[in-house]
């Protein structure tokens, strides 16, 4: 068991491998329950922008409930460790993460058939549920644009990555910490409105 848990790959390999014996234990339980189909595909893409989404916020929340306070509290001859080894780290999942996403909520409002009665905000036929994932699905957008094109590009800058004046250094680093609050903030009424589509309305 430590030969699995003690390498990442070998625990998400694990994990996955665990999804699909649970899956055949309950397709054997109850049979003609599952089967690939449609729904068995528009439920696959639903989990995986479950699982795009969790790594996505996960990482979001990280950053500004955990990594941006502590900063002020960890000794400057640490600070590089956070800046040179983990923020690059985090910050390639979270862009992935938003970028994966984006892609399976397009594609699984696609699947669903409402893709551009969300996207016009349910305003062409009233049906709350289009009103309600269309709002979350703009507020993600936004989101995601802010961290390809706003947080991403600016934290190069303050980590480093790009070379810039230590000036613009600063002002990148507070760029794009305000717009991963914004994010922060975003992201409370983002997930009310995806969860109240799929269970109010």
């Amino acid at each position: 068991m430590a030969a699995i848990l003690s390498n990442l790959r070998n625990t998400v390999i694990a994990g996955l491998v665990l999804t699909i014996v649970m899956v055949l234990i309950l397709s054997v339980k109850y049979p003609g329950t599952f089967a690939v189909d449609h729904a068995w595909g528009t439920f696959v893409v639903r989990w995986l922008h479950v699982l795009s989404g969790v790594m996505w916020i996960g990482l979001l929340w990280y950053f500004n409930f955990v990594q941006i306070p502590n900063m002020p509290n960890i000794p400057d001859d640490q600070k590089p460790a956070i800046g040179k080894v983990i923020a690059p780290a985090a910050l390639y999942w979270f862009r992935h993460g938003a970028m994966a996403t984006i892609i399976t909520g397009l594609l699984l409002a696609f699947m669903n058939g409402y893709l551009i009665e969300a996207l016009s905000l349910g305003l062409g036929d009233g049906v709350g549920k289009h009103t309600a994932i269309g709002i979350g699905m703009w507020l993600g957008a936004i989101m995601w644009f802010n961290v390809w094109f706003v947080i991403w590009p600016n934290q190069q800058k303050a980590l480093g990555m790009v070379e810039v004046e230590a000036d613009a250094k600063a002002a990148a680093a507070r760029t794009a910490m305000l717009f991963s609050r914004t994010n922060t903030m975003l992201s409370f009424p983002m997930l009310y409105a995806m969860v109240s589509a799929q269970n109010l309305y």
